[in-house]
């Protein structure tokens, strides 16, 4: 009997397990060919299922399909030739795959894609993927491509200031963006005062803005991800490139150390504006004098694979930005320096357990200072002074990502971080007073664990649905938060797709910025038992079309609703740090000097993009508005945020005749900022170089705060390349001219009293900085 219920157990199972040995698996990596470099993000296509999937941030893909039959597969990326695969799955393959970049050699070629990756079926919204080849074709400012600046060009982001490379994403503050490298936080993203990024685009493999509809695996931020992955560097050959701007020159230099196995790269940046100012500074002093400022950027990458299941990365990031001045003279010497700057690591190993289960763990390092030093001695006196703020991070993280079939993918992990903030550290050392050696410093632990699931249903749902658990921990004090996520887009048509997301997301640290000036004296701290965690929760529903795939044109229209709660400002008249008196610090305690409160940001957008042909570019369009309420400001009123603009277009094309010419140009328009001015009526004076504004302040009323709006920000900027193949590489001429219709844009305005045939009055004027500005560079790729 049971010899008969054996036999007829395994007959029973016998069809159900042919039935399951029938599902093979393709997988495998996508590089680039002649480098080896992996390209994150590159579409695998069936045609005949209309399915397929999306390499990984480690160019791993993996598709399991039904066994037996025979599979057309394309794999396709923007600014690469597409490759078509047939294939007889009878078992499990491993497949690597290689792109040839299309304008490698500056040839002519006519890429015709058959399959393009199509907005309209993704689940995810709200994100930009932005290849860094393109960031090459547009206009510079002063010689330099800047990645930051040209994110600002998308709907939805703002750049604040005239020049600024900072971020205003859907109403959020530069603040409450998490901008990683290579998975490590960068806090400071900006040098010379916000007008260039850190971010030197040489070294750069891609980058991604989500600007809603987060995916779980990201958090610590209210506003938007930018997410920027280093290049791993040549495998098979040494290559590299040098520039020279005029305020700053670069190289990068990658290539093999064990061919196919082992690489490294290499990139650097240094401005010379100390080495121009040299003369001028010692010309205008009487004793020995020198100063100027300088800031230089760092990269560095080794990866090795040490075989086709395992690679290790290891890379950094070095930045900083340096002011100082030194005057000696017979009988005294004066020291003083200004400085801050980012140090990132970050080591990872990836492991491909098999054909569906891909893991990566990394080991993370951040660290962003703030430093002051003073130093002046002579006969009788001796003064020294050293001030410096900071956070230094230590995280470890790991995720997977499973692959059970085309239509379904899953991802986990786990992030961990321990905080270290040090608010003020001062030591102080002066004449016949006590010294002064004082440093506070804070710990705290960020923990976050995440599960998301990417699916199709019904062939035409596609969703993302994903759960992150949060926890923060800082002294005593304890937060749990549950971030739920979800975005979906449903297909109307082959190439049209209604989708909808929410996100809440947490912030934990705060970035106090010193009000009133310009200089990065950043501060950032803590959630505590007094000061809670910035929190929001975004709505967003949109459109997306794709059009013919032979120009790769693209529409998207998006609208969304943001509420936060707990975001912090200062109280009127607080102040962290005044540079003339730094000793003022350890009087001043953060946590009573600022506010809680709230704000809303909703808005529409549209996206029109041209991504084939020679013709490429883009038209975006942002309508939305920004508020915000404090009980103790404006008297518990609502107020407009300062970077509130009602319009914002951006207009970007990119036009190569031939191999030999680039052709870029952009022009945007935004509404202008608004400034807190007193309360009256005012009327303009026509003055052709002052446009100041007059008005009669009523000193009874209350002030509000942002009541005035400055005029519209508009510019067009103009570039060409000139491009020619030599012996041993490739020569770039780069013509730029910023804002070439000199538009005088509004920096900021102050006032003063004038007298005019009315009697006195107060005159706001306005302050430009930058008027058309022509630059030129060279580059050399070899």
């Amino acid at each position: 009997m049971k010899t008969k219920l054996r036999l007829g157990l395994v007959i029973f199972l016998l069809p159900c397990s042919v039935v399951f040995a029938q599902k093979y698996s393709i997988s495998g990596y996508v590089k680039e060919k002649g480098s080896g470099e992996l390209l994150p993000g590159v579409t695998v296509y069936l045609p005949d299922l209309k399915t397929g999937a999306v390499t990984n941030t480690y160019g791993f893909y993996s598709l399991t399909l039904a066994g037996n039959e025979t599979y057309d597969v394309q794999y396709s990326f923007i600014g690469y030739e597409p490759i078509s695969k047939r294939l007889n799955l009878n078992e499990n393959k491993s497949i690597n795959i290689e792109l040839t970049a299309s304008a490698i050699a500056l040839e002519e070629v006519v890429v015709m894609a058959e399959q393009q990756e199509l907005i309209s079926e993704k689940s995810q919204m709200s994100v930009v993927s932005l290849p860094t080849r393109k960031i090459q074709d547009f206009p510079s400012f002063l010689g330099e491509k800047d990645v930051m600046k040209t994110l600002q060009l998308m709907p939805g982001v703002q750049s604040g200031s005239e020049g600024s490379s900072g971020l205003y994403v859907r109403g959020g503050g530069p603040d409450q963006n998490l901008i990683i490298l290579d998975e490590a936080v960068v806090y400071n993203a900006s040098h010379l005062f916000g007008f260039f990024s850190v971010f030197n685009g040489d070294a750069l493999k891609s980058v991604e803005l989500y600007k809603g509809g987060f995916p779980p695996r990201f958090g610590g931020r209210l506003s938007s991800v930018v997410k920027m992955d280093m290049k791993d560097g040549n495998k098979e050959e040494v290559h590299g490139k040098v520039g020279i701007g005029l305020l700053s020159s670069s190289f990068m230099l990658e290539g093999p150390i064990k061919k196919g196995k082992t690489s490294f790269l290499v990139s650097g940046r240094r401005t010379y504006l100390d080495v121009l100012a040299a003369p001028f500074i010692k010309a205008s002093s009487d004793g020995e004098a020198s100063g100027g400022y300088y800031f230089y950027d760092l990269n560095t990458k080794i990866n090795h694979e040490f075989s086709s299941r395992d690679k290790l990365y290891v890379s950094g990031y070095f930045g900083r930005d340096k002011f100082y001045a030194k005057e000696k003279y017979e009988d005294s010497k004066f020291n003083a320096g200004l400085g801050w700057g980012n140090a990132t690591g970050t080591l990872r190993w990836n492991h491909q357990f098999n054909d569906k289960l891909f893991a990566n763990s990394s080991l993370i390092f951040s660290r962003y200072s703030f430093d002051i030093s003073a130093d002046e001695e002579d006969r009788d006196f001796d003064y020294k002074l050293k001030y410096s703020s900071g956070i230094t991070d230590y995280s470890a993280k790991f995720d997977l990502d499973f692959f059970p079939n085309p239509s379904h993918s899953l991802r986990f992990g786990l992030l961990t971080t321990h905080h270290s903030f040090t608010p003020r550290a001062l030591v102080l050392r002066e004449t016949g007073i006590e010294p002064k050696d004082e440093q506070d410093k804070f710990n705290s632990i960020e923990t976050a664990v995440y599960a998301e699931d990417d699916m199709r249903l019904f062939n035409r749902l596609n969703i993302l649905l994903g759960l992150r658990l949060s926890h923060f921990n800082y002294k005593n004090t304890q937060y749990f938060k549950p971030e739920p996520r979800l975005s979906m887009a449903y297909m109307l048509n082959d190439k049209l797709s209604v989708k909808a997301s929410y996100a809440s997301m947490n912030q934990y640290i705060h970035l106090l910025t010193n009000s009133g000036i310009g200089l990065p004296t950043d501060l950032w701290v803590s959630s505590t038992d007094k000061v809670k965690p910035q929190s929001s929760r975004q709505v967003a529903i949109g459109l997306a079309k794709d059009f013919n795939s032979r120009h790769g044109l693209s529409l998207t229209i998006e609208g969304y609703y943001k509420k936060s709660d707990d975001v912090i400002a200062y109280k009127e008249g607080a102040t962290f740090l005044v540079l003339d008196d730094p000793e003022s610090a350890e009087n001043v305690n953060w946590e009573d000097n600022i506010t809680a409160g709230q704000s809303w940001a909703y808005g529409a957008e549209v996206f029109l993009e041209k991504k084939l042909g020679k013709f490429t570019g883009w038209l975006g369009y942002t309508l939305s508005k920004t508020e915000l309420q404090f009980d103790e400001l404006n008297l518990g009123e609502k107020y407009f945020a300062k970077y509130d603009r009602r319009h914002d277009v951006s207009l970007v094309g990119v036009f190569k005749p031939s191999n030999k010419i680039t052709l870029s140009g952009t022009w945007v328009y935004g509404t202008g900022n608004n400034f807190t001015v007193p309360t009256g009526t005012f009327r303009v004076a026509q003055e052709k170089l002052s446009h100041s504004f007059f008005f009669e302040p009523e000193f009874d009323d209350i002030e509000q705060i942002n009541n005035f709006r400055a005029e519209a920000y508009h510019r067009l900027d103009f570039g060409i390349q000139f491009h020619k193949k030599k012996k041993r590489g490739i020569r770039t001429w780069d013509i730029g001219i910023y804002n070439i219709y000199n538009r005088r844009n509004p920096f900021f305005y102050y006032t003063e009293s004038k007298t005019v045939p009315q009697g006195e009055k107060i005159a706001l004027k306005k302050v430009s900085i930058l008027p058309v500005i022509p630059s030129i560079s060279y580059r050399l790729e070899f």
